[in-house]
């Protein structure tokens, strides 16, 4: 009986919650975001997974700065060689993401891919960053 009481109880308190604001027992939580509550230090990451995570940080602050160079540049531009930048710039990811992916396959499966994956693409990044601001001081 006084087991059935428990039960009963249970159910009603659950029926009065809020849909939304249920969660069923026993779930796992998202990896992802608890990640997110450790503060980050890239200064000196102590485990594999920080490092991984600096080194995706720092190459997506790289691509950043790459994009804005490509916008000052395609901006100035005339029509002809604007395309043509256009059609370089596609070419060039492709290689960029396609290279990157040959350098980390030497290390496929292991905890360090992730870092040669992004450390090749910020490297790969900063170089056609500093090719296209030298086209930036030699064009009009």
């Amino acid at each position: 009986m006084r087991q059935l009481l428990l039960v009963l109880s249970s159910i009603l308190t659950l029926s009065s919650l809020n849909p939304s604001a249920m969660t069923i027992a026993g779930t796992t939580p998202d990896l992802s975001e608890m990640r997110l509550v450790q503060k980050l230090n890239c200064n000196n990451p102590q485990t594999q997974a920080a490092i991984n995570e600096c080194t995706k940080l720092s190459y997506q602050n790289t691509d950043k700065k790459l994009n804005q160079v490509y916008q000052q540049l395609l901006s100035i531009l005339e029509r002809p060689r604007k395309q043509k930048l256009i059609a370089a710039q596609l070419a060039w990811i492709k290689f960029r993401d396609t290279n990157c992916e040959f350098e980390r396959s030497r290390y496929e499966g292991g905890s360090i891919a992730s870092t040669i994956y992004f450390g090749c693409l910020e490297n790969t990044t900063k170089q056609r960053t500093q090719q296209l601001q030298e086209s930036l001081k030699t064009d009009p």
